[in-house]
């Protein structure tokens, strides 16, 4: 499973890499860079708790292979679109939010599977070696998408993303059926009502996912704006930009393997607190760096806090989840996570438009560190579990 996936993450972040770069230069504006960034987010805030129902109704890793083969048929066709020389910027939008779409119902199956591979006292290591694989996709990925961007044109970057879905199609495949072990009785609504309130009455929980939208909607423009700092502060082009999304893969990696050393730490909420306004004071520095090899070192750090503090957040949230209530209450994570994305996306775009992308992400890192203080010494639930 771990390979596969990590296979598919590859793929996923050589086209990451392209599209971003291919929106950019189709319309030269960091607003429709935020728009694209926010379509392929948005499903995941609509549809999550729906996919959450259905993750616990049905077999999770039938619904995985849905989203897989959907996920590959969109990469092929922009493939095609660009092969054809059709590429145009409104194709773009309406895949991604397709795309989207299947990892809404995708995303809480593949979280809810997880659990069940591995011991309860081995789970913060499993959701660390799952956020490694995935950011160390996030260093190899650019590389060769650059490469391949560079020599062959960004059409080649999407058809190797569409054949990277076969990786973790056939560890699907092996793994046996993952039938749900709740009752199918209530309706859909009474479902998705039982996860809420799960979250609702749950010690600690509800902070927690008001901490996942709010750190995403600050943390993640770090991440979705670089092509424009890498163009517009640095003055460089596509091979930094690759560099950049490379060397903060590389830094959550890092950070990964940090968190998977710390699984016998007791105070998981306040560690995660006093990353969280690491995090807040490195997207400062990096907003003021004007030196590429300064806002490499500084966007290492960057990248090891994020998924740090991503990390342990989402080890909280299913150390505290039973395995019944998982696909439905890892739904609702996912709408506040993924949520946070889209919304901070759009915004931090439109306010570059008007303010540029230093200031930008000056203003965004003294929030996150405000976020932390505010949970470290006003609300105290995080802090103490």
């Amino acid at each position: 499973m771990w390979i596969g996936a990590c296979l598919s993450s590859v793929g996923t972040w050589m086209q990451k890499l392209a599209q971003s770069w291919l929106v950019f230069e189709l319309t030269n504006s960091a607003w429709s860079l935020a728009l694209d960034a926010f379509l392929g987010e948005i499903p995941i805030f609509l549809f999550s708790l729906i996919g959450g129902v259905v993750a616990d109704r049905m077999d999770r890793r039938k619904l995985l292979l849905i989203s897989q083969f959907i996920q590959m048929s969109c990469a092929i066709t922009l493939a095609a679109l660009l092969f054809r020389g059709a590429a145009r910027v409104e194709f773009i939008y309406c895949l991604s939010f397709i795309v989207g779409t299947a990892q809404a119902f995708g995303g809480p199956a593949y979280q809810s599977i997880i659990p069940s591979l591995v011991p309860k006292d081995d789970l913060q290591n499993a959701i660390a070696l799952n956020s490694i694989q995935f950011n160390l996709a996030r260093v190899i990925g650019p590389v060769i998408g650059g490469i391949a961007m560079a020599q062959l044109g960004a059409a080649w970057c999407f058809t190797l993303n569409g054949l990277s879905f076969i990786a973790v199609i056939i560890s699907l495949l092996m793994l046996p059926a993952r039938l749900p072990i709740g009752a199918k009785k209530e309706s859909p609504l009474d479902a998705m009502k039982g996860g809420i309130a799960f979250v609702r009455d749950r010690e600690g929980m509800l902070p927690l996912i008001v901490l996942a939208f709010l750190m995403t909607l600050l943390g993640l423009p770090l991440v979705t704006f670089l092509p424009v700092m890498a163009r517009d502060v640095l003055h460089l082009g596509a091979d930094a930009y690759s560099t950049l999304l490379s060397i903060s893969g590389l830094g959550s990696v890092t950070g990964a393997l940090i968190v998977a050393s710390m699984s016998n730490i007791k105070s998981k909420g306040r560690a995660a607190l006093l990353i969280l306004t690491l995090l807040g004071g490195i997207t400062i520095a990096f907003s003021a760096s004007k030196i590429f090899w300064v806002s490499c070192v500084i966007l290492f750090l960057g990248g090891a806090a994020l998924i740090s503090v991503f990390t342990l957040v989402a080890s909280l949230v299913q150390l505290q989840t039973t395995d019944d209530m998982r696909g439905r209450v890892m739904s609702v994570y996912n709408v506040a996570f993924r949520g946070g994305m889209p919304f901070g996306n759009l915004t931090s775009g439109r306010l570059m438009e008007l303010h540029g992308a230093p200031f930008i992400l000056a203003i965004n890192g003294t929030l996150l560190i405000a976020l932390a203080v505010y949970f470290l010494v006003v609300q105290r639930k995080i802090a103490r579990i």
